[in-house]
């Protein structure tokens, strides 16, 4: 037993403490709207290459293995899970679900665009249809204004926006709801508020009406729920603490090793 020992399984405790907080915020976020699921990667680390395989044995022949000792482990990456979530029947008519690929385009007060799958939108006092926050009113890009003595509001699978007047017995079309989508939407930076912004590896957005070229439908009266599922996360963390314990174990008995040893030597 070396202090490596210790240092290989305190690696071990890091990485699943990395995957306890992923599992937790899943969890946190059960009945966040459009909430899209993460997953911890992990990766192993450098090996101590004892004796390296291939190497000539004592008659001179190539050995079939080597000797390499594993130095531990860390998180490579957390991924999305965009996978569809369920949907949520509501009776306010600005309520949107995207069915299959695509996001909302939303303007932050900074000018930048964002995106997201929640589709709680409101109209605010001077008629524009933003996403409901409390916080920040981002309208809907491209904007869209209602009249302010519109009486029904419909919002079409292809995302077109149909009001009807008082003294109208017609639906107008006031505008158009469009969709963006993403060669890799995994690499979509989180911004929180159920927003992310575009970078590098997501690269450009690609923009158009739902239900054409790729895109989603839309389905109004409805949400997206989050696509966290309670159980399965429930038996991630169950096993991800037991893990945890057993590492927490390993380096209990490697100390207490080390300090038998020393006893000796004495």
């Amino acid at each position: 037993m070396s202090v490596q020992t210790l240092y290989t399984a305190a690696t071990g405790m890091q990485s699943l403490e990395t995957k306890l907080d992923v599992i937790a915020n899943n969890m946190a976020n059960v009945n966040t709207v459009a909430f899209k699921k993460d997953r911890a990667n992990f990766e192993d680390l450098f090996y101590d290459e004892q004796v390296y395989p291939g190497a000539l044995d004592n008659t001179g022949n190539p050995t079939a293995v080597g000797t390499q000792i594993g130095l531990g482990v860390k998180v490579s990456s957390t991924q999305t899970d965009f996978g569809q979530g369920a949907f949520q029947q509501s009776n306010k008519p600005t309520d949107v679900a995207i069915v299959g690929r695509g996001f909302f385009q939303v303007t932050d007060p900074s000018g930048e665009i964002l995106y997201s799958r929640a589709g709680n939108f409101s109209i605010n006092a001077n008629g524009q249809l933003v996403v409901g926050s409390a916080a920040t009113g981002r309208l809907v890009e491209p904007a869209i204004n209602v009249p302010q003595d519109y009486t029904d509001i419909s919002i079409t699978a292809d995302g077109r926006v149909l009001v009807k007047q008082a003294g109208s017995p017609q639906m107008q079309q006031v505008g158009q709801l469009q969709l963006a989508m993403f060669v890799n939407p995994e690499g979509l930076l989180k911004k929180g508020e159920n927003l992310f912004a575009q970078t590098d590896a997501s690269n450009s957005p690609i923009t158009g009406n739902p239900n054409q070229q790729g895109f989603g439908s839309l389905q109004q009266n409805a949400l997206e729920a989050s696509n966290v599922e309670p159980v399965q996360e429930l038996i991630d963390l169950i096993t991800t603490q037991r893990s945890f314990e057993l590492n927490s174990q390993c380096i209990q008995a490697g100390d207490q090793i080390l300090q038998l040893i020393s006893n000796l030597r004495r």
